[in-house]
């Protein structure tokens, strides 16, 4: 008896992984041949091909300056030159004494204690013999080169202000516990290079040269649209044949996480003009559409039946899951079209979507990638690049969540990671070395 995720013949079904799939003409790749044995475009050119769909959105035009904090996350548009010296002058690394190297001989010697120098002071120039009480940050008197840490120092405490005292220190060499001017970043050195991503430690960084506000890429807006007659939204009643609508909550989620703006849709019937009116509705206001369903060559496929007439392609990457896909342009709108199937969808999105927005606007940050080693052995279709749902372990394995199937959402939500298995691996062995994204 089959459960309501593998009855479905679109969102949860093995349809819209079809083996199958018609090849309509693909924005300067062809790839006409027999119709039973498809050539299947591989990863690399499908995800080249949707950055050059989404390229025109890269301008400056597309541009906002934002303070700081509401940076957070977004990609930089801008190279940027530091303005001042980091740290801007020489400064104490430790709480200690300020003293000239060459006032203390190898066998250390006492020297009588100056007005001491807090943060944020200017000090006065450091006279022959002395020593100054200095504290973590403080500006380095001229004449000293170098801070003996108070622990070094007997007695180790700082004398009252006004008290006069001496104080009795080792040896220490010149540039001994002393922050350099510029030692950080020099002024007028690059500080970050246009495209990167900000997060705490670089936003840190340009409030530190002084910077209050920064040039950005604007948020890309993406119209997510499900499809389905038999999809219902979470929450409504669950009628027989139905199944509740996964995807629209799970790409939804991704593209938030990853920065964008979304507009939810809802979900869209099977009927082609329902789906085209609905789009009309929303491209004026978006960068891009999203869709999810519908793509494969079974004879409820709406959004192919809706990209009738339009720029849109429809081809099958050599990749499971996530082999069908559709590309193009919606009365000029860029569109991409997913597959149905809740992991296969979630797949599309980090194989082509999330790393092309990445490479072209700085953001969202690259998924990391490790290498580890499979807790069991495993299988791989000829000619295709597996993504395997997988949990990375603390000692540097990673466990397979689930099977190959592209319906197990249950699996995907214990899994922290992408297990890549490269076009050309029928099987790997347990202890095998793979790719990992985490997630």
């Amino acid at each position: 008896m089959h459960s309501p995720h593998e009855r479905s013949t679109r969102q949860h079904s093995q349809h819209d992984e079809g083996k199958h799939d018609h090849h309509a003409p693909d924005h300067g790749e062809h790839r006409h041949g027999d119709p039973e044995h498809p050539v299947h475009r591989s990863v690399e050119d499908h995800r080249r091909a949707v950055r050059e769909l989404l390229e025109p959105l890269l301008s400056p035009a597309r541009t906002e300056k934002l303070p700081l904090v509401q940076a957070l996350g977004r990609g930089l548009a801008e190279h940027i030159t530091a303005p001042v010296s980091l740290p801007p002058f020489p400064n104490s690394q430790m709480d200690g004494f300020a003293i000239r190297s060459g006032d203390v001989p190898d066998g250390g010697a006492a020297l009588r204690v100056a007005a001491p120098v807090p943060a944020g002071a200017q000090p006065a120039p450091l006279e022959p013999g002395t020593a100054v009480p200095i504290m973590t940050g403080a500006m380095v008197p001229d004449g000293a080169d170098a801070v003996v840490p108070i622990e070094q120092a007997v007695p180790s405490i700082f004398p009252a202000p006004g008290e006069e005292a001496e104080v009795r220190l080792p040896a220490t060499a010149a540039g001994t516990f002393i922050r350099a001017a510029g030692s950080d970043i020099e002024a007028g050195r690059q500080a970050l290079a246009a495209g990167t991503c900000l997060g705490p430690a670089q936003l840190g960084l340009l409030a530190a040269l002084g910077l209050p506000e920064v040039l950005v890429h604007r948020q890309v807006s993406v119209l997510l649209v499900t499809t389905g007659d038999e999809v219902v939204e979470p929450g409504e009643p669950l009628g027989d044949g139905k199944i509740y609508d996964a995807n629209g909550t799970l790409l939804e989620s991704s593209l938030r996480q990853a920065g964008l703006a979304v507009t939810r849709a809802g979900i869209s019937a099977d009927s082609p003009d329902g789906l085209r009116t609905l789009l009309r509705t929303h491209t004026s206001a978006v960068d891009l559409i999203v869709t999810t369903g519908g793509v494969s060559k079974g004879a409820y496929e709406v959004v192919r039946q809706a990209m009738d007439g339009q720029d849109v392609a429809f081809q099958h990457v050599a990749m499971q899951p996530g082999g069908p896909q559709g590309l193009g342009t919606f009365d000029g709108v860029p569109l991409l079209a997913f597959p149905g199937n809740p992991v296969s969808c979630l797949v599309s999105f980090e194989m082509f979507l999330r790393p092309v927005l990445g490479e072209l606007f700085g953001a969202p940050a690259p998924r990391p990638a490790v290498r580890a080693r499979l807790a069991q052995s495993l299988t791989s279709p000829a000619g295709k690049h597996q993504v395997r749902r997988g949990s990375l372990q603390a000692d540097g394995t990673v466990r397979l969540q689930g099977g190959e199937s592209s319906h197990l959402v249950q699996a995907l939500a214990h899994s922290n990671a992408l297990v890549h298995v490269p076009v050309g691996t029928a099987a790997l062995d347990e202890g095998a070395e793979v790719e990992v994204w985490t997630l």
